[in-house]
């Protein structure tokens, strides 16, 4: 099938006028091989974009595809794709141990361990070893983009494309700005999203940027509720559910997302705001301490080890 182009004739950007004309991306790289990493892989390939997954083992590296294989089963089973369309997707991304093979790459998207000297020290190798066009954008959902865009040569090329998890299924993409960033990238950036099929939307470098920004003090407030004894974890879930209309209730949120990585956010959002709702729950912190970090632990508020 022919290459795809970042912002076809009949698409336009956000607000007409308010970009300059979007770069053509047909090879995507992405470093990150977990959940996260594993999603947006499988979202670009299905785009019809080529991507190369980048793991640090081979192991790492292989389950990007065993994921993406695994989602696809589920979607060739619920009858929303074909055996062929399967095989045509999982025949679009290669995987690798390797850097240096992003090297030829039009976008990388980076989705490693939410730590900013991590993401530093990868985004300076990316710099050094990506063609000068290519865009580097980073999944961050709270840490600033510009600190990493100035550690690579290219600042104006640097931005954030936050995909929500599970990607395949989200429709938000959070495009970030920062002050560094061109408006060429982030009109290449909103085009790419929306080729992926997913809703793009523009947000400054702020922390939590905006959907964090507005859910993670929530989530450390229903925190503070069970602290205090105002109603059980189970309640205060049901209440959510059943008076909001959420599809899942803050603890089952928490556990979700990971309880590391919230404690992280509100961090990151208490760093910048100074905001006391932002400063992370003493329950957050003591759950972190001993290890209950939620599913991915198989213990967070609930216990997964029985389910």
């Amino acid at each position: 099938m022919p290459a795809p182009l970042v912002g076809p004739p009949t698409r336009k950007p956000c607000s007409e006028g308010e970009y300059d004309r979007p770069m053509p991306i047909t090879t995507v790289g992405v470093v990150g091989s977990g959940i996260m990493g594993t999603g947006i892989a499988e979202v670009a390939a299905a785009a019809g974009y080529r991507v190369v997954a980048r793991g640090r083992t081979p192991q790492s590296a292989e389950s990007v595809l065993a994921g993406v294989r695994r989602s696809l089963d589920r979607q060739v089973e619920r009858g929303k794709r074909t055996e062929a369309e399967r095989d045509e997707i999982l025949g679009r991304i290669t995987v690798t141990t390797e850097l240096k093979d992003l090297a030829q790459a039009d976008l990388v998207i980076e989705s490693v361990v939410e730590d900013l000297a991590v993401k530093l020290e990868l985004f300076e190798e990316l710099d050094s070893l990506c063609q000068p066009a290519t865009i580097l954008a980073t999944n961050t959902s709270t840490l600033p983009v510009v600190d990493i865009g100035m550690v690579t040569g290219r600042p104006q090329q640097v931005c954030g494309i936050h995909f929500f998890n599970p990607a395949p299924a989200m429709s938000l993409v959070e495009v970030v700005r920062p002050l560094t960033a061109s408006q060429e990238t982030i009109s290449a950036a909103v085009e790419f999203a929306r080729s992926c099929g997913k809703e793009p939307v523009v947000v400054e470098d702020r922390a939590g940027f905006i959907v964090n920004a507005l859910l993670f003090p929530y989530l450390n407030n229903a925190v503070h509720l069970l602290e205090r004894g105002v109603a059980t974890k189970e309640d205060i879930d049901a209440a959510m559910v059943g008076g909001c209309g959420f599809p899942m209730g803050p603890f089952a949120l928490l556990d979700l997302v990971g309880l590391d990585t919230s404690v992280a956010i509100l961090e990151a959002l208490y760093a910048e705001h100074r905001e006391p709702q932002c400063a992370p729950a003493p329950l957050l912190r003591r759950m972190v301490a001993a290890g209950h970090l939620g599913r991915k632990s198989g213990r967070g508020f609930y216990d997964y080890q029985r389910a």
